[in-house]
């Protein structure tokens, strides 16, 4: 059969396991950062564009949990209360995301479909470095975008399945604008409040605890970052927004419930009525 002409040739051939490279020959205009154009001193100026901010992780005995805030801003002006950043990207990790909100969704759900893409390609998932270093290479491909102001750096987390210890198979990994992967340990944070959360987590994490208990870290790192920072979010119990909670273990990467993080909120919210520094 004669391929359609109405279709791409690399639609009937065998190619690669990577959509992206697929997406880069077909329609690279879909790609995050596609629009991007050199720009002349004249026309260099700020971009309105709304922002996410603080996304913290730490390990735990068995697994690992992320949790972002729910505040997006524009320049001084809220844009969104309760924007995601932290999105399941397979059975086995999750991803939160700080900087441009739109470019930095895109990303993310397109990498989801990297992952799936791949898996039905080679009959197998990626091991956790191959997930980490393929993120890595989506945020490198933004670097024009990001030269104008309109960047995103995400924080990833996964449970290695290829660990040989199981009680620390939970990673976490960090980048920079360029795409340079960096391995943390017990515990990172990346966005605008991500000095003040650090601060909390490097007092407060145990990476021994438990699940619960670290989860409550991560919503007491987050409360305390939009306590210094105006850019984060922190629990609102009037309009029930609440962090947005992911784990990933053995089993599966798990969402908090809105019943299960509230509890957690909530509490957090009550501790700090009692007492504000913590």
């Amino acid at each position: 059969m004669e391929p359609s002409s109405a279709l791409h040739p690399a639609y009937f051939q065998a190619g690669t396991a990577s959509f992206v490279d697929f997406l880069r020959e077909v329609r690279p205009d879909l790609l995050p950062g596609a629009g991007a154009r050199p720009v002349t001193a004249e026309q260099a100026g700020p971009v309105a564009a709304a922002h996410g901010t603080t996304i913290v992780a730490a390990t735990y005995d068995g697994g690992v949990a992320i949790a972002g805030d729910r505040r997006a801003t524009m320049g001084n002006l809220i844009s969104s209360r309760d924007m995601q950043k932290v999105y399941v990207t397979d059975d086995w990790s999750a991803a939160g995301i700080a900087g441009t909100a739109g470019l930095a969704v895109e990303a993310v759900r397109l990498y989801t479909v990297e992952l799936q893409h791949y898996e039905k390609i080679e009959g197998v998932p990626l091991t956790f470095d191959g997930k980490a270093n393929k993120l890595a290479g989506m945020v490198r491909g933004n670097l024009g975008a990001a030269m104008q102001g309109l960047s995103f750096v995400p924080l990833f987390v996964g449970y290695d399945l290829d660990a040989t210890d199981p009680s620390r198979a939970g990673r976490i990994v960090s980048y920079d604008v360029v795409g340079t992967r960096n391995e943390e340990t017990d515990y990172a944070g990346v966005g605008s409040g991500s000095l003040f959360a650090k601060s909390a987590l490097k007092k407060r994490h145990d990476p021994n605890s438990s699940a619960a208990d670290t989860v409550r870290t991560l919503v007491e790192a987050l409360y305390d970052a939009a306590d210094d920072d105006t850019a984060t979010g922190g629990p609102d119990l009037t309009r029930k927004i609440y962090p947005v909670v992911m784990t990933a273990t053995a089993d599966s990467t798990h969402r908090l419930t809105e019943a299960e993080i509230s509890a957690v909120a909530e509490a957090v919210v009550a501790g700090r009525m009692e007492n504000p520094g913590g």
